[in-house]
């Protein structure tokens, strides 16, 4: 009989002692509890005479039955096998953002957590700045279409019922723009009538002042959050403080120091949570950039996530001196070492307990940036799994208005959940094969290669930039994405322009399946749509041939009524005025300035 190809096995066993496909056996399987295996790990054989099934707990029982579902054929049958698998992370996560416009409705949701179940993560987030309905601040969320305690408690028990724990996710120091800009709580902000960036350059406030009484509100917050779950873990941002001593605390700040000053409200946060017997996680960024102050921060039932969002071999960007001004302003390093190993080292020099977190990089980029994702998603499993990370978080950010649809971030959701399982096993994943045949069950459907196509047009343009995408940028020229002096280079932004044009007839040419339905394809086909307007932009910036189109306003104009109806398939109503102005703002300027880009 002919060697028959063997099956995909998704995520990939650490170890295959043998599989051949063309001995299948009919026989019963064992299940059987063995705890010298590794956590979450199982071992599977198949013979002549003995169909067994070893795990060590629960979640290693799932994972084994998992693999085998992908190895039983259509009659029942399983092939000769031996294998044994387990996880280089305990817990491996996924952080959605749900305030920046975008919140998923419960289907979406749901599909979501499917998705998560099949590449194996174990915890998911919902990042949260004012989307959920809390209880005294309607005021906050009355147009955002929250997640309510309802969604939450449902959630849970989808969640649960695939393996994973649903986190309470709530932003607690930095990012409140949201609050500050009311003016119920504008009292509270650090800057509470914001604070200059450069001459003639101000920012709305976003940081609460560093007092008791705001740590109660955030408090507060957090549990009543954490209330409509089961996990005691809470995940209490803290991140990019940016304007912290520039307003209410300028004294103490000066006094003291920045670094001291932020870990005293750190601490106001997150010592009664652990009091409570609850794991609180917090953004690492801050206290990375004082190694010196390292023995202050809070360690008992603690998780320091390290974020980083470029790969190690990120581009230089030269940026003009009033960008930098602002960066300075902002303390943001734009050429910053990229390389997780480096921002890992204080932390397990310290003995903290932290988390890597890398990204999908699908944010301020509408089509993904995947080149960049996979980078930046191995550089994490490498260098966390040598430190001695104790999770990985995959995060999915909606900067700008989170303009990208969820299944934009398929490819990288699919890469970050096979790194994070077993890296070894996965370097050279391949990530468009796994989203049509695992993720959506329809083997050569196209998506996958879609996705790996449009993720590769950011790095095809001539130009660079850290954390966002060249196309992006020309869709919205007034966002705040740096990308480096330049200009675009013509023969590559024509090769852009010309491969979105094929996907965008593959798409139209596309049949709806059961996991991949019209709304699905509709919703990615405008986000291609929306790369391609930005690419031709760049086309026109290189010198393209021929005069500007002047009907490039009438064209956008329509594109944003379909990005309306794609979204509301998806999404909640609420967010998507506030996201489309960005595409109306960019129309309107190509009305004011015709004949220009």
């Amino acid at each position: 009989m002919d060697h028959l190809p063997e099956p995909l096995l998704f995520p990939r066993p650490r170890r295959i002692d043998r599989l051949d496909p063309s001995h299948r056996h009919v026989l019963p399987l064992a299940e059987v509890p063995d705890p010298t295996l590794p956590a979450q790990g199982f071992a599977l054989t198949v013979g002549d005479e003995r169909a067994e099934l070893r795990h060590a707990d629960d979640a290693g029982l799932r994972y084994g039955r998992q693999t085998v579902q992908q190895l039983r054929d259509a009659d029942g049958t399983l092939p000769t096998v031996s294998l044994s698998d387990h996880p280089d992370f305990a817990t491996r996560g996924f952080m959605l953002d749900v305030s920046r416009d975008r919140v998923p409705t419960r289907e979406t949701l749901a599909r979501l957590v499917e998705v998560l179940a099949t590449c194996r993560y174990n915890q998911l987030q919902l990042y949260v700045e004012h989307a959920f309905a809390y209880r005294d601040h309607a005021e906050v969320w009355a147009d955002a279409s929250p997640i309510d305690a309802a969604d939450l408690t449902w959630l849970d028990g989808v969640c649960a019922s695939a393996g994973i724990e649903l986190v309470a996710n709530q932003n607690c120091f930095g990012h409140l723009g949201p609050w500050l800009a009311l003016e119920t709580y504008r009292p509270r902000a650090e800057c509470p009538d914001g604070y200059e960036v450069a001459p003639g350059l101000r920012f709305p406030p976003a940081v609460l002042a560093p007092t008791d009484d705001n740590a109660e509100l955030v408090l507060a917050l957090v549990r009543e959050q954490s209330a409509a779950l089961r996990s005691s873990t809470v995940n209490v941002g803290c991140d990019e403080t940016f304007e912290l001593g520039l307003g209410v605390s300028r004294e103490r700040v000066e006094r003291d120091g920045r670094a001291a000053v932020y870990l005293e409200h750190l601490h106001r946060i997150v010592d009664p949570l652990v009091a409570e017997g609850r794991t609180v996680q917090f953004w690492a960024d801050i206290v990375a950039h004082h190694p010196e102050h390292l023995d202050a921060v809070p360690s008992e039932g603690t998780v320091a996530l390290v974020w980083n969002y470029d790969g190690p071999d990120a581009p230089i960007v030269e940026v003009p001196p009033f960008v930098t001004e602002i960066l300075d302003t902002l303390g943001i390093d734009i050429n910053a070492d990229t390389r997780f190993a480096e921002r890992l080292r204080p932390f397990a020099d310290a003995g903290l307990t932290c988390w890597v977190a890398p990204g999908t990089s699908s944010w301020n980029s509408v089509v993904g940036r995947l080149e960049n994702a996979r980078a930046n998603l191995t550089d994490a499993a490498v260098a966390g799994r040598a430190a001695g990370a104790a999770g990985y978080l995959v995060t999915d950010w909606g900067d700008g208005g989170h303009h990208q649809p969820l299944t934009v971030s398929l490819a990288p959701i699919a890469l970050g959940g096979a790194l994070s399982w077993g890296v070894d096993a996965h370097r050279d994943l391949d990530v468009g094969g796994v989203v049509d045949e695992v993720l959506l069950g329809a083997p050569g459907l196209g998506v996958g290669s879609i996705l790996e196509r449009i993720g590769g047009v950011a790095e095809r343009t001539g130009l660079v930039a850290r954390n966002s995408s060249p196309i992006f940028s020309a869709l919205f020229p007034g966002s705040f994405t740096v990308t480096g002096n330049g200009e675009p280079d013509r023969e590559e932004v024509d090769g852009v322009v010309a491969t979105l044009e094929e996907v965008l007839a593959e798409l139209a040419a596309l049949d709806p399946t059961p996991r991949f339905g019209a709304d699905l394809i509709e919703e990615l086909a405008v986000a291609v749509e929306l790369a391609l307007f930005g690419a031709e932009s760049l086309a026109m910036r290189a010198g393209a041939d021929g005069p500007v189109p002047s009907d490039r306003a009438e064209a956008l104009d329509g594109l944003i009524e379909r990005y309306r109806r794609a979204w509301l398939t998806t999404s909640r109503p609420g967010g998507l005025d506030r996201s489309a102005a960005h595409l109306e703002r960019t129309r309107d300027a190509l009305r004011s300035r015709p004949g220009t880009p």
